[in-house]
């Protein structure tokens, strides 16, 4: 049996020799180089071009190399197929560190100041008042980050497809109770998982049901903004800013207009990077967990996306 890689439009030389160095007795290829599919039963994959997964007649796991599972066609994988995602608890701190920065960042005025600063301007203002902080997305990630802000003395609510329960934190769940939960943010943070239902959903309806001092923060997929939407709510004053750290299409384009919008914050999505040595031990240990026939850790539901 062999371990086949493949993590697209990135250098893997890293992840492979730290794979390699777990995993010394397993044969480990990178796609397209695979000899023999048919002793392929576990794929770590990210991108993975369509045709790869029916070469694999024997495939039984799938690893998302990301905490996420959208970067993988789960529609064309057989119903037997498990699929897993990376689990890093590093990650959900530094993720909570970004939102609650970029919250501060708003709220302290620093984009204005940057900007006067630059323009030998002196013009002190008194820092925005707002401290409701609405979470869409309360999985893992989104959990911290509503403790974190919490922990700074942020009022927050949060909002998810199925009906959840945590400490100091008002939560709302389905659709029918969305418009309730947007009508009195200050900050709205997007942790949603990518879904056929969640895409999209940063919109103009959405943004309409916002206060319009409200400050998007968009920390999970770019797919879930319709760029055009956003940039007419920004420019009709729906909305105050936009800090965006995933895109559609990565890199962001050059000519975009996101770069040089002047109430948006463009970062190269780097709220939270999985550290390399915590995902190739969470892949060697799945993959000699199958090995084994033991459980396979972090499995998502295929149904849900998540």
């Amino acid at each position: 049996m062999s371990l086949l890689v493949c993590v697209t439009r990135r250098d893997n030389t890293k992840l492979l020799a730290k794979l390699r160095s777990l995993l010394p007795d397993i044969e480990i290829n990178e796609w397209p180089h695979c000899s023999a599919p048919h002793q392929v039963r576990f794929v770590l994959a990210w991108g993975a071009p369509d045709e790869l997964w029916s070469q694999l007649p024997n495939l039984e796991v799938v690893q998302s190399y990301g905490a996420g599972v959208d970067g993988i066609a789960m529609q064309l994988l057989p119903e037997h197929v498990a699929v897993t995602r990376i689990v890093d608890k590093q990650l959900a701190a530094d993720m909570a560190e970004y939102v609650l920065t970029h919250v501060l960042a708003h709220k302290l005025r620093l984009r204005q100041y940057f900007t006067q600063q630059s323009q030998h301007i002196w013009k002190p203002k008194r820092a925005h008042q707002g401290t409701h902080v609405g979470i869409l997305g309360l999985g893992e990630l989104g959990k911290v980050v509503a403790k974190r802000l919490i922990d700074n003395n942020f009022k927050v609510s949060g909002w998810s497809a199925t009906q959840k329960s945590l400490s100091d934190v008002s939560c709302y769940a389905g659709e029918a109770h969305l418009s309730a939960f947007l009508s009195e943010l200050d900050y709205l943070v997007c942790l949603l998982p990518l879904t056929e239902h969640t895409k999209g959903i940063l919109n103009r309806t959405l943004f309409a049901q916002l206060p319009n001092h409200c400050v998007l923060i968009n920390v999970a997929r770019g797919q879930h903004i319709n760029e055009a939407d956003l940039l007419w709510a920004l420019d009709n004053g729906e909305l105050a800013g936009a800090c965006l750290d995933v895109f559609a299409q990565e890199p962001l384009e050059e000519g975009h207009p996101f770069w040089l919008h002047p109430t948006i914050t463009v970062t190269p999505h780097c709220a939270a990077l999985t550290s390399i040595d915590t995902a190739c031990e969470q892949i060697a240990a799945n993959y000699i967990a199958l090995i084994n026939n033991e459980r396979i850790c972090n499995q998502v539901d295929r149904e849900l996306g998540y």
